[in-house]
């Protein structure tokens, strides 16, 4: 374990609460959750002068993230903040970007507040599925594109780089005075292509200039890039960013598992016409970080812990991805969350087998998982995200989880992870459950653990004591883990939209017994995320 772990995140002992004096009006919401306050830092001292010069560079351009994610998720944040007068509350608002909880199901938090739209800001809140569909817009699944009304009250779509000009001429001002001053000639010329990217919406060459980079230390993600925000559509993608320091002993031990992808492609647990895509090996990365600023979509509600980029299929395939563990954040909610409720919920005899390292790898290997597979369906409904449109994003976090946690079965049966027991990474696998599943079932990631949590319930994967604690069943586990696999997998090449939907509808829910065992984790005060300070003079660099 690298020496800077400890010292990199420093907790606040006070958790963040939006409880309120009686004179504030919550009578609609009797219990918002609860974040610990984190101290965002790390040892920058794997930083050369040169790359610290460029810091105020890069936090001014990830900052404007903020600003331009706020306005898809909800519209005018100044008067939303305006109106709250509650400066707790006010806060909540801040941490959600909006007036809904992201980790209640985005249940609303102040009065008068009508539920989430499932399209956020991306599109007018009065637009109907139908309308939208039978104009049958140029840009329709743009990905870079926001919908509005013209003055006659007409749908259409203005690209992100026209919507957001002013700002977008800003975070690119600010990516060049970076490139000005880095010495590192691949970091350079992607944030050189970056800045240009984000005045034309083509990502392609910036995409690859990202992936190309191998020996930069100091790292920056930013632009539109995921799509869970779009919940209507899954086509629209939200600004963020992250700072991130790379730690290159940890990136080098992650190396080896690369190779072995090909293997574990080759021995998942479905037909071979489910598995018939090679993964790119030669351009596959597997790395961890620090991360010293996040920004709009990965900083609202739960906090990101690892990432797989570029999301771009066709560079997926020719250049492949990196995954990202940022190993200081998850340190941090290893620590102060997911510990405390194994405590709680995770039989006493098993409480042992809670380690940091198993946290780790199931976090990595979800995001090794995402590259394998397939990515076209098997009998020529397209690609799988087009066919399961907006139950894609759900079914594929799922697999990523399950075929995680599937792939660390074969690797340590085979003694390539020689790191602790079996069991170690499944009841840690549980007990990440219970922590992530707090965060709601409305999210991708929420259904994918309520589909996971139900499906071992139903196998007997675990079993529930008398005493409310639960204990893995390890053989049982064993196959519902590969059983799930398998499931998803062929859900996947199928492009079976109507089974997908069918299954998360029964399935893809908390239910009642599991709800009263979460609210014992509130009654225990036990935070449900955490909540960045941060910035450079969190950093000790103003």
């Amino acid at each position: 374990m690298s020496k800077s772990f400890y010292p990199l995140l420093l907790i606040s002992v006070l958790i963040f609460s939006c409880q309120d004096s009686p004179s504030e009006d919550t009578s609609n919401y009797n219990s918002i959750s609860t974040y610990m306050p984190v101290k965002l830092t790390s040892d920058l001292d794997a930083l050369n002068p040169n790359e610290k010069d460029m810091l105020p560079h890069l936090f001014a351009a990830a900052d404007i993230m903020n600003d331009l994610f706020w306005v898809q998720a909800f519209g005018n944040k100044e008067t939303l903040l305006a109106s709250i007068a509650s400066p707790k509350l006010r806060k909540f608002a801040e941490i959600n970007y909006g007036p809904w909880d992201r980790l209640n199901d985005n249940a609303p938090f102040l009065d008068n507040v009508e539920l989430k739209p499932l399209g956020s800001n991306f599109y007018p809140a009065d637009m109907t599925k139908e309308e939208f569909e039978e104009l049958g817009l140029l840009d329709e699944k743009g990905l870079y594109s926001m919908v509005r009304r013209d003055e006659a009250g007409k749908l259409y779509t203005i690209p992100y780089h026209e919507f957001f000009r002013n700002q977008l001429e800003e975070v690119s001002g600010h990516l060049l005075e970076a490139a000005e001053i880095c010495e590192d000639s691949e970091l350079k010329k992607y944030l050189e292509l970056k800045s240009k990217a984000l005045l034309t919406d083509n990502y392609t060459e910036s995409d690859i200039a990202w992936i190309n980079m191998r020996n930069n230390t100091l790292d920056i993600i930013i632009g539109p890039t995921e799509h869970y925000e779009d919940a209507l559509y899954n086509y629209r993608t939200a600004y963020e960013a992250y700072i991130l320091v790379k730690d290159k002993a940890w990136s080098k031990k992650l190396e080896k598992y690369i190779e072995l992808l090909p293997q574990l492609q080759a021995e998942l647990p479905v037909a071979d016409e489910y598995k018939q895509e090679t993964p790119n090996t030669d351009a596959a990365q597997l790395n961890a970080y620090d991360v010293i600023y996040y920004a709009g979509d990965c900083n609202s509600g739960s906090k990101t812990i690892a990432v797989n980029l570029p999301n771009d299929e066709e560079i997926q395939i020719k250049y492949g991805t990196r995954r990202s563990q940022l190993k200081n954040a998850m340190k941090a909610k290893f620590d102060h969350i997911l510990l405390p409720i194994s405590n709680i919920l995770i039989d006493k005899n098993q409480r042992k087998h809670i380690t940091f390292n198993a946290f780790f790898s199931n976090t990595m290997f979800h995001e090794v998982a995402h590259g394998l597979g397939i990515k076209e369906t098997v009998n020529g409904q397209g690609s799988v995200r087009e066919a399961l449109g907006e139950t894609f994003s759900a079914l594929e976090e799922g697999k990523a989880d399950i075929l995680g946690l599937h792939m660390i079965t074969q690797l340590r049966e085979k003694r390539h992870i020689e790191d602790g027991e079996l069991m170690d990474y499944y009841v840690t696998f549980l007990a990440g459950i219970f922590r992530s599943v707090r965060f709601g079932a409305s999210s991708a990631h929420g259904k994918a653990n309520m589909l996971r949590f139900n499906y071992f319930k139903d196998h007997n994967a675990f079993t529930r004591n008398n005493n409310g604690s639960y204990s893995v069943n390890f053989d049982e586990m064993k196959e519902a883990i590969k059983g799930l696999s398998s499931l998803i997998l062929r859900l996947q090449g199928d492009g079976n939209k109507t089974k997908v939907l069918e299954i998360m509808t029964k399935n893809g829910i908390i239910k009642e017994s599991l709800q009263k065992d979460l609210d014992r984790l509130s009654k225990a005060n036990i935070p449900v995320d955490i909540v960045f300070e941060q910035g450079l003079d969190v950093l000790g660099l103003q």
